[in-house]
């Protein structure tokens, strides 16, 4: 029996292991450090995600065949590098692919220098030549921390005070520490947003369903921003034309770039896409599965993953064709109250032996007690993830469960699906 590592310990990763365990081949399923949830249908191993070399020391000793590496902070150091040079079949990008994710600077400069559309941009490693550029900039404006910063290092900025706070919040007073030594301030674009997770294996590339993340804390789009509150799976918004032109000017076109600077990409790229006025444009890539954008995708997709994921680093992407269920996911994120500010853990979880059938409950920031029972360790806490006929079909089935579940503080909007 084939054994299977995936790192990480999110709802994302609960979401691969959930789906790899749905496939008709039969796998030995292992994560580290894994989760409450995921301890149910894997073996839960105390490695810390981003340490790379009791990572590779541990699947080295215990013969996995394959390890899956999920998070963007182990991708950045280099952690499928590692894996590889000790002999061991891993998922993902190596660091030098990766770097679309972990240096804004890098992605927007390859966009730039292979025609690929985004938002015109400027980088800065200078906090007082930033804040000159600000003076004559047009608003509102974004200024973004250059490297990882869980999603919370991008500042829209409505005039040049709040852009000016911006860049000494990131580069001087240091508030997402490394992430912040350069600054991309970039135009403001307008239009909904679209995320396509796709996988590749260097030559091909296979997008999945679109997905549409909702990144604010409450209804409405009010609140901070935060890791995702929820998403729907695929979006309406994204037509068959404008899929047609980003597989061309956008999806093909970024593989072909990574290539021509020997950089070969093998993982699945994540493209953060904006349907603006003056058309699609890249707002971002990751180098991995979203967040919560993976529970609402996986469980739309009816292909086997250990196949697609065998395609991707043997290099026969080609021959696999993506099958698709009808109809439309939605993933309700359950929070911790405060989240994604200061919000406390330990709360006890009720209610999801409620869940009817056919509803997956993704944990993201659970743990198991001492008594067997889960409470609350994070601060997205659970993905009630629910497939119905059509979108508002999906969200009466999500949120009725999701009404199921309790614990001390929960919230969740209440808007997912809405727009």
């Amino acid at each position: 029996m084939k054994k299977v590592l995936v790192v990480g310990g999110g709802g994302r990763e609960h979401a691969i292991l959930w789906k790899l365990k749905q496939g008709k081949e039969a796998l030995e399923l292992f994560c580290a450090p894994g989760n409450g949830g995921i301890a149910q249908i894997a073996t839960c191993v105390p490695i810390k995600a981003d340490d790379v070399e009791g990572m590779v020391a541990w699947s080295k000793e215990n013969g996995m065949d394959l390890v899956f590496v999920a998070p963007d902070d182990p991708l950045a150091l280099g952690m499928v590098d590692a894996l590889q040079e000790a002999g061991i079949r891993a998922f993902g990008p190596t660091k030098a692919a990766a770097e679309i994710e972990w240096s804004k600077s890098y992605s927007k400069w390859l966009m730039k220098k292979y025609g690929i559309p985004t938002a015109d941009f400027e980088v800065f490693d200078d906090a007082d030549q930033a804040i000159r550029y600000l003076l004559e900039a047009n608003y509102p404006i974004v200024v973004k921390a250059d490297g990882l910063a869980l999603g919370k290092g991008v500042l829209i900025c409505d005039n040049f005070g709040q852009a000016k706070q911006a860049v000494q919040e990131i580069m001087l007073d240091k508030k997402f520490g490394a992430a912040g030594a350069q600054v991309v301030i970039e135009e403001f674009m307008t239009g909904p947003e679209v995320s396509v997770l796709a996988f590749c294996d260097g030559k091909t590339i296979l997008p999945m369903v679109s997905a549409q993340d909702h990144k604010r804390a409450y209804d409405g789009d009010e609140g901070l921003n935060t890791g995702g509150m929820g998403t729907f799976a695929p979006s309406p918004k994204f037509t068959p034309e404008l899929q047609e032109y980003a597989r061309k000017a956008i999806f093909e076109k970024t593989v072909e770039a990574l290539n021509a600077e020997g950089r070969e990409f093998k993982g699945v790229i994540f493209f953060g896409l904006m349907i603006t006025p003056d058309g699609l444009k890249v707002l971002e890539y990751n180098a991995r599965l979203g967040d919560p954008e993976a529970q609402s995708v996986f469980m739309m997709m009816d292909t086997e993953l250990i196949e697609v994921i065998d395609a991707v680093i043997d290099g026969t992407l080609d021959r696999v064709s993506f099958q698709w269920k009808d109809g439309n996911a939605v993933c309700v994120v359950m929070a911790s109250g405060g989240y994604p500010q200061k919000y406390e853990s330990g709360k006890l979880i009720e209610g999801l032996d409620d869940v009817e059938d056919g509803v997956v409950v993704f944990h993201a920031g659970t743990k198991l007690g001492e008594d067997g029972r889960l409470y609350t360790n994070g601060g997205r806490v659970l993905g009630v993830t629910a497939v119905g006929k059509d979108i508002p079909h999906a969200r009466e089935i999500a949120y009725r469960n999701a009404e199921k579940i309790r614990f001390e503080g929960a919230h969740y909007r209440k808007d997912i699906g809405i727009k």
